[in-house]
């Protein structure tokens, strides 16, 4: 039987036991050593030896001091019992041998000290018994609660001498415990890294890839954010550079390449794509090598490959595809000078890689399994979804024909991600947990939407596929985020927290408020292009009907700071572009339009100032808009557009534009304005506007007369207006 205890391990227990004295059971100690590494020694022997020594005597042995004679020895002898010992679950997790962690600790932390220059055997031990000991989930918790992450990252960063085991050790236990594994203060992670990194950039042995997989883990894990803030002034990014274009630049295989391509789409997610541009004489020198390499490395991984053999290499193929990713995002900026020849070959590389992206991701498609994924590999399906969405946000033309038809499984499996995310994220607002959100696939692929629904063939199987109304509980999702609300005082606590100020927003708070802001702009835009582009469906569509109700009742509550003004804009004028399709449905007296309708008002009005110009005759964009006003001008225009529609189809719309000063403060400003400055396309559009509240509201005229329309008609030869004033 596998528990049986065989003859001489029960014969030593027993001579463990009646041992009189300290001496007597060390003496006894050189027989367990052999007979615990003997084949007879069973779980059941082990737990036997273990209970008979007594961790008492273990832990005095292992503490011995330095004034007992052969202390090391001593030491050596029980860890070498304690090593054997660690390859149990149960003897690796008990409390005694957790409570020695400190004292393995101790020992390794002194492995540069004299006195065990001739006993590498006794660190060696040390670290075989912590490295045994984080193979368990209870001894990693035990691990990281004594603090070894941050002691061994400073024995790392200041000793010399057998360091790899620490580097080792800590990889293990970050890898498990992630982002948390780390301090608030970022000093020790940027220390580490800068020793690794030297170490890395200066090693040419084969170790310096087994360094480009530990960095890896490292960067991986690390509290992106922080570290990516408090960069200044370190130089580890410049090792990591050198380190990677050394080998990249060389003539290497697979082990080689494969474990510096995921290095670097690490660094990449922290650094960002700028950091391939440090090389002053040619900066995009790098940059082309690595993004060819990430995109020869996806075709050859992924060309005429099943999804099942492709799924093998799935942690290489995703570091290149965050590569293609960011390379693309940042070519978008045009902040990259190519000639002809570079954009060429740069489309060629990323067209090769995408077409066999597409015929993978088409073969699963097709697959009778798609539905019942595994959790790794929806993982990298989600993935391919995410990177090809980077290429169809930016390139629509290529591969338009293979991408229409994954369109469906896109939305599945994209709109799967988003409920699980959110539902996540909802329930983590009441009951905190330390599991990882899900990630949100559909998040990423609104900018390609945006592109897609102009397309009518792929806007035909998004509405096919009810995409609107997922779109419309992502928005509604996201505005719970972007416009925070704190949560509700119990009635118990108001009297005592009434004058307490309100808490100050975490950066995650911050950074999730920001990346919500810019989802609602991007789903705004896709809702507007369906809205031009299919306006019978929008008129009668219970979901559009929605949408036009929550922008009515949710707009006016949006807090008045800069960083609100593009995302309000945007809800603004999409309202306005619903509001002219479901004119017909509009009723008088309801309250909510009315307050749509004046916050509308006052961002339009608000874009355009006299005041704020050097010179006093100039219209220009008003300094709050000014730094965002590349976003939201065409947005102005269209807003402007769209108002004057909805007045013709709504006349009683424009009482507000006369109660609140609105069309008077117009004409006002254009009287200022030196003749021949303004510009044409904003004189058009107030032109137009102040055209079709005259036709709509017959009080408006003598508004503007009063405002001496006359003279800002003849200063700017607003010739249509003039005639709907004062005749010919």
């Amino acid at each position: 039987m596998s528990d049986q205890i065989s003859d001489p391990i029960r014969k030593c227990s027993i001579i463990l036991k009646n041992a009189k004295s300290d001496t007597e059971k060390f003496a006894a100690l050189f027989m367990v050593t052999k007979l615990i590494k003997g084949k007879d020694c069973n779980e059941a022997g082990k737990r036997l030896l273990f209970d008979s020594i007594g961790f008492d005597f273990v832990r005095r042995l292992l503490i011995g001091g330095k004034d007992v004679p052969d202390a090391s020895a001593y030491q050596s002898v029980a860890l070498s019992i304690l090593s054997c010992f660690c390859e149990n679950e149960d003897l690796a997790t008990h409390p005694d041998m957790l409570g020695s962690i400190p004292v393995f600790l101790g020992i390794v932390s002194t492995c540069d000290d004299d006195e065990y220059d001739d006993n590498l055997i006794v660190i060696n031990e040390a670290y075989h018994c912590l490295q045994s000991i984080a193979s368990y989930e209870k001894g990693r918790v035990a691990l990281r609660e004594a603090g070894i992450i941050k002691k061994l990252a400073e024995i790392y960063t200041q000793q010399s001498f057998q360091i790899d085991e620490a580097l080792t050790l800590i990889v293990t236990l970050v890898s498990h415990f992630g982002p948390a594994s780390w301090e608030e203060d970022p000093k020790l992670f940027h220390s580490l890294l800068q020793r690794v990194s030297l170490d890395f950039e200066t090693d040419h042995a084969e170790r310096k890839f087994e360094l480009a997989e530990m960095i890896s883990v490292l960067l991986f894990t690390c509290r992106k954010e922080l570290i990516a803030k408090t960069l200044h002034e370190e130089i580890w990014p410049a090792c990591l550079y050198k380190g990677v274009s050394d080998i990249l630049k060389s003539k290497i295989g697979k082990a080689q390449r494969d474990p510096t391509l995921k290095l670097t789409a690490n660094i990449l997610e922290i650094l960002g794509i700028e950091w391939t541009l440090n090389d002053s004489d040619n900066p995009k020198k790098f940059f082309l090598l690595l993004l060819q390499l990430a995109a020869i490395e996806v075709r050859m991984q992924m060309d005429n490959k099943s999804f099942n053999q492709v799924l093998v290499q799935a942690d290489l193929i995703t570091a290149c595809f965050i590569i293609l990713e960011l390379s693309i995002n940042y070519m978008s900026t045009d902040q990259l000078d190519l000639d002809q020849k570079e954009k060429q070959q740069v489309y060629t590389g990323l067209k090769g890689a995408f077409s066999a992206v597409l015929s993978v991701f088409t073969k699963l498609s097709n697959d009778t399994r798609k539905d019942k994924l595994q959790k790794n590999e929806k993982a990298f399906a989600c993935a391919m979804i995410r990177v090809l969405c980077a290429w169809m946000a930016q390139e629509t033309s290529a591969l338009k024909a293979e991408v229409f038809k994954l369109i469906p499984f896109i939305l599945q499996l994209a709109n799967e991600s988003f409920y699980a995310s959110r539902d996540h994220r909802i329930k983590a607002r009441t009951q905190p947990t330390a599991e990882s959100t899900p990630a949100d696939v559909l998040r990423v692929t609104l900018p390609a939407m945006c592109h897609l629904v102009v397309e009518e063939q792929a806007r035909k199987i998004f509405l096919k596929e009810k995409q609107e109304q997922v779109l419309f509980d992502c928005l509604q999702f996201h505005w719970t985020i972007a416009h925070y609300k704190k949560p509700p005082v119990p009635r118990a606590e108001r009297l005592k927290r009434m004058n307490e100020p309100d808490p100050e927003m975490t950066p995650q708070q911050l950074e999730d408020m920001k990346d919500s802001r810019t989802a609602i702009v991007s789903l705004c835009n896709i809702f507007m292009n369906i809205t031009v582009l299919e306006p019978k469906l929008v008129e009668e569509s219970p979901v559009f009907a929605q949408l036009l109700r929550f922008i009515f009742e949710n707009l006016p509550e949006l807090k008045d700071t800069p960083d609100n003004l593009v995302m309000h804009g945007h809800l603004a004028v999409l309202g306005l572009l619903l509001l002219k399709q479901q004119s017909t449905k509009i009723k008088k007296n309801d309250f909510s339009i009315c307050r749509y309708i004046q916050t509308t008002i006052r961002f339009l009005w608000d874009a355009y100032s006299i005041d704020e110009s050097n010179d006093p005759q100039a219209l220009v964009v008003s300094l709050a808009y000014k730094e965002y006003w590349f976003e939201i001008m065409e947005l102005w225009f269209l807003g402007m557009q769209t108002m004057s529609g909805i007045i013709k189809l709504i006349p009683w719309i424009s009482d507000f534009a006369i109660e609140s000063g609105w069309a008077e403060g117009i004409i006002e400003v254009l009287r200022k304005v030196k003749i021949g400055t303004l510009p044409p396309n904003v004189k058009l559009a107030y032109e137009d506007f102040l055209s079709q509240l005259v036709d709509a509201n017959s009080s408006v005229a003598a508004v503007l007369k009063k405002a001496d329309a006359l003279k800002a008609c003849r200063n700017h030869r607003m010739m249509e207006l003039g005639k709907k004033l004062f005749g010919d």
